[in-house]
């Protein structure tokens, strides 16, 4: 609906008109000033509509029925009622219309209302919804007393005519007390659809604090029933004047401020909530003299208040991003952001876990919920793709089951284990294993054996997913024929895959 780019406050003036023309169109005005002090917002007024087929005709002159009565006596002629339509539109309000029965719906029509709205007690009324959708209205439809099947079967009905329409959470007591209003059903009403959800407010109009609860929960049209007093005419207990709907939409203008922008997008911060939070920041410090090409790590630095300006701070740090050293720093000094260069290996590390997930959802092999993966990189993440694997662990007793996932082209350097034989057992891909100088090439269903103590290696060409089922795994117990490789802090990453 494309009302609703911006918040839209409908003023209900029900039968406040009283069934005098100039009474009413005295409401529009001084209603219609108010939406211009209100730029942000969008506004509708609503009048109701009954004819006289809405009343069975022996009992149209009731006295004793209070709604027939009150209804009947506040009842405009049509050039009345089109005479306020019109005065709604020449303020610049959106027009809406509840309409009571079909030749109502026929009526509004007519008059060219722009929204129909539902009144609760009409809202499984189906013989007038098949009514309302073959109209070209958008449709505002009120679920006070309606059941969760019952909103879903109106919700279903609506899409399935392609209607635009919204849902408006309500409470059908007239006034409606503080602890009777049930706000939280907003968040139930959009955890259980996917349309707009608006309030429709009855509670005393003195009562700033509802709607600011309700925009913070996310609804985005509201209803207040409204009037203008005077000597002749007294508004009801759920009625506001103007002076209260201005006070209304100022507590809504006040919560939209509070609650901020948007909420799917992280907001921006200023520079007074970074400057604030910045003089908090630990700043890093070198622990031991600090030499160009070093990494730092925790034993080269120490984190400390207070900061200086352009310096390394805690939140710089994280397993993710690596610190090298560019000039000499002296023990005690601070760390400059100038004084290091780099590398985030985040978006490496997140790129290899797909690749690693493609290839175990292509072999379709069944890992438990939950699972982790360890990407082992001997000489860095950066050159991973050459060299080395993906570790699923899922069992380690006297007796080990890992899961060994390899990229196209990819080999896992040489090494020997001190207590642990293995047993590979290929499911998806090719596995080239070379032990004690001897190279056997294995395809899916075969295994092989690997005794403690033998110096092996492995590769693969299309990429390999295979079983190593050991005995305990320990670590520390792979000896690698190139020593440089135990002498990396840092040469496995564990991510859930």
């Amino acid at each position: 609906m494309k009302f609703l780019d911006k918040p839209l406050f409908t003023f209900e003036m029900a039968n406040n008109h009283m069934g005098d023309v100039e009474h009413g169109l005295r409401i529009v005005r001084e209603f219609g000033l108010l939406r211009n002090e209100f730029p942000e917002f969008n506004f509708s007024m609503k009048l109701q509509y009954r004819d006289n087929s809405f009343f069975h005709p022996k009992h149209i002159d009731r006295k004793d029925h209070r709604l027939i009565k009150r209804f009947t006596e506040t009842r405009l002629s049509d050039s009345d009622f089109k005479r306020i339509v019109d005065e709604i539109r020449t303020c610049g309000f959106i027009s809406m219309c509840t309409p009571w029965d079909e030749s109502a719906v026929e009526y509004l029509e007519k008059m060219g209302i722009e929204v129909l709205k539902i009144a609760s007690c009409s809202f499984t009324d189906w013989s007038l919804l098949e009514k309302a959708v073959k109209t070209e209205f958008p449709i505002i439809a009120s679920t006070a007393g309606a059941t969760e099947d019952e909103i879903l079967n109106v919700n279903e009905f609506l899409k399935n005519r392609k209607k635009a329409f919204a849902f408006m959470h309500c409470v059908g007591e007239y006034p409606c007390s503080n602890d009777r209003l049930e706000l939280n059903q907003i968040d139930y009403l959009k955890s259980l659809l996917d349309v707009p959800i608006g309030f429709s407010t009855h509670e005393s109009p003195d009562n700033m604090d509802s709607i600011k609860v309700a925009i913070a929960k996310g609804a985005r049209i509201f209803e207040k029933h409204v009037g203008v007093a005077n000597e002749k005419y007294a508004l009801n207990a759920y009625s506001a004047n103007p002076h209260q709907a201005r006070q209304w939409l100022d507590s809504a203008r006040t919560a939209y401020r509070m609650c901020g922008g948007s909420t799917t997008i992280r907001k921006q911060f200023s520079g007074k909530e970074i400057e604030d939070l910045r003089i908090l920041h630990r700043g890093a410090y070198a622990r031991t003299k600090l030499a160009p090409g070093q990494l730092i790590d925790a034993d080269s630095i120490f984190l400390a208040m207070p900061n200086v300006e352009g310096q390394v701070v805690a939140k710089d740090l994280g397993k993710y991003r690596k610190h090298h050293i560019v000039r000499e720093i002296q023990p005690g000094d601070p760390i400059l952001l100038a004084d290091v260069e780099v590398v985030d290996t985040r978006r490496l590390v997140l790129e290899y876990r797909e690749q690693l997930r493609a290839i175990t959802r292509h072999s379709q092999i069944l890992l438990p919920e939950s699972t982790y993966i360890e990407i082992s990189h001997h000489y860095g993440l950066e050159r991973f793709p050459e060299v080395g694997a993906g570790l699923i662990h899922l069992i380690n007793r006297e007796y080990s089951k890992i899961i060994v996932v390899m990229l196209p082209g990819q080999r896992y350097p040489e090494h020997k284990h001190v207590q642990k034989d293995e047993t590979y057992y290929v499911i998806f891909g090719d596995l080239c294993v070379t032990a004690d100088g001897k190279t056997t090439v294995l395809k899916p269903g075969e295994t092989l054996s690997v005794a403690r103590g033998t110096l092996h290696s492995f590769r693969t060409e299309t990429g390999v997913v295979f079983e190593e089922i050991a005995t305990r795994y320990i670590p520390g117990d792979s000896q690698y024929a190139d020593e440089k490789i135990p002498q990396s802090s840092s040469r496995k990453t564990i991510v859930p895959l």
